[in-house]
């Protein structure tokens, strides 16, 4: 049996922990933004507006603050300026959006169930506030909120609260979707989004 490692030197959320998540998603190109709690739907809004979406997909579980700011409808009261709000559109089991029209849409906006520093990994398994694989596969931006407590050290760790509910569907994201499998050139936004852009709430 090889030496795998099974358990970080640092618990879950702590400081150490996070910060190799964040180093390797960098790696892997993902824009990474560190915020408390509270400035959440200033991130997800600043991240659209600068990714320019027009049009933003939101599953029916996320926290109805997350999906306002989806919408660029935050508090003029912050000194906040946007063109005009961008449209959003809720997808859900019982009611899926169709892929064609995902395929149009401009960005997504999750929650995450788990991740991983070890490799810059981030999970999704289906729940209301992280919705259908299929509304983060076809947009070209993805902004995934990820609390640090979620944050484990290594693969097994995550697999272990996966496990917790094995039968949902996972989706495991490192960082945006790329591929060098023509003549060695990588080409992102092949087999996702193209941009993945992570909000990691650190006082969660």
């Amino acid at each position: 049996m090889r030496d795998y490692r099974f358990h970080a030197s640092s618990p879950a959320g702590s400081e150490a922990i996070v910060a190799e998540f964040v180093e390797a998603l960098e790696d892997y190109h993902a824009h990474v933004v560190q915020v408390t709690s509270e400035e959440v739907p200033g991130a997800i809004d600043d991240l659209l507006e600068e990714a320019g979406a027009h049009g933003v997909v939101v599953p029916s579980g996320l926290p109805p603050e997350w999906a306002a700011a989806a919408g660029g409808q935050l508090s003029r009261g912050r000194g906040r300026r946007r063109s005009a709000p961008r449209e959003v559109h809720t997808d859900s089991r019982e009611e899926p959006l169709d892929k064609i029209f995902l395929a149009g849409v401009d960005a997504v906006v999750t929650a995450a169930r788990t991740a991983i520093s070890l490799s810059g990994t981030i999970v999704l398994d289906g729940e209301p506030d992280q919705g259908r694989r299929a509304i983060t596969l076809l947009p070209d931006v993805h902004v995934c909120v990820v609390r640090a407590s979620q944050v484990q050290g290594t693969v097994p760790e995550a697999v272990a609260i996966l496990g917790e509910h094995a039968e949902r569907p996972q989706t495991w994201v490192a960082g945006p979707s790329a591929t060098s499998d023509i003549e060695l050139v990588r080409v992102d936004g092949v087999h996702g989004p193209r941009t993945l852009c992570v909000v990691v709430v650190t006082d969660a």
